[in-house]
């Protein structure tokens, strides 16, 4: 009898112990998802950068989103504090303009322009475009981003010939 009674109490504790542990093991679990999750969450919250915060309100956009490393920045056009036109009909002088603005949204973020991984370029002529494109190199000293050309037909404002948009990726 002893001998039972004995190898029941093993038995239960035995038993007890393996719920104990597991009981443990998936609270550790969960606490560990949960921490995932918050991890996941703030670093997926978008931040919002307005660079004419009056103007950009006005046309209902941000000129800059930033989730976790990725930087999404809306076409730059040659325009002053105002939102009024620059260098109307000076394309060159407009390309120079979209680049000080989105230095300025770089900077922000602590980036420079070697974090840019995509570049679109808008223009309302691709000939002269091309031809004064040279600025870029400039810009690009360590190499170009992937993106796109594309003529189109206009932009926001007739004097606009060109605007520029990114997509930056953030080392941390």
């Amino acid at each position: 009898m002893k001998k039972t009674t004995a190898k029941l109490i093993l038995s239960s504790t035995l038993v007890i112990f393996t719920l104990v542990f597991q009981s443990c093991e998936q609270k550790q679990q969960q606490q560990t998802k949960e921490i995932e999750n918050e991890t996941i969450v703030e670093s997926e919250k978008p931040e919002y950068f307005l660079l004419r915060p009056d103007i950009e309100k006005a046309y209902g956009y941000s000129h800059a989103v930033k989730i976790g490393n990725t930087i999404k920045i809306s076409g730059a056009v040659s325009m002053n504090d105002e939102g009024n036109p620059t260098a109307i009909g000076d394309l060159e002088q407009q390309i120079k303009n979209c680049y000080a603005d989105l230095e300025k949204i770089l900077n922000h973020y602590g980036c420079s322009f070697d974090d840019v991984v995509k570049e679109d370029i808008f223009t309302t002529d691709m000939a002269q475009m091309i031809e004064k494109s040279a600025y870029r190199a400039e810009i690009y000293k360590n190499g170009f981003p992937t993106g796109s050309w594309l003529e189109v037909k206009g932009l926001a404002l007739p004097e606009f010939m060109v605007e520029i948009e990114l997509e930056v990726h953030k080392s941390e």
